[in-house]
């Protein structure tokens, strides 16, 4: 029998895969801000050991900034969703549904503790914004 409530899948090793469950971590400069330095996002914390196996980017509002501002996006470590880009450029210039570094293509990301997403703001702070990331994960435990 499955330890997560709604498992599918046995992987190697005698791990329940549990359903696909989706994260979503919020950004509104209005609310959030816009400083240099590590702004976490509102919204869902992922569970540790969670495996992280996709992630999206909807720009709601173009990410903008007086100076040459740079964002990246993290969840286990830094720019391991979206490296540090300037807000210029893609993704953060323009409305609409991306994809940032971390595809369903990557190599999965593991938690190693309860983690939000957290959003990197570097070189100069931001003046506009809107965005949310949505992050797929499993949560693992072991059979007993």
């Amino acid at each position: 029998m499955p330890i997560i409530p709604g498992a599918k899948k046995v992987a190697a090793g005698g791990l329940f895969m549990g359903e696909r469950k989706i994260a979503r971590g919020l950004y509104n400069f209005a609310t959030d801000g816009g400083g240099v330095g590590s702004i976490t996002l509102r919204g869902d914390q992922i569970p540790a050991g969670a495996i992280v196996v996709d992630a999206l980017i909807n720009v709601e509002t173009a990410v903008t900034s007086g100076g040459s501002a740079t964002l990246a996006i993290r969840l286990e470590g830094a720019g391991d969703i979206a490296a540090a880009a300037a807000v210029s450029g893609a993704p953060w210039s323009t409305p609409g549904p991306k994809r940032g570094d971390f595809t369903a293509t990557s190599t999965p990301i593991r938690t190693t503790a309860a983690r939000n997403v957290v959003a990197t703001v570097a070189t100069a702070p931001l003046t506009a914004g809107k965005f949310s990331v949505l992050v797929e994960y499993y949560e693992l435990a072991n059979q007993t």
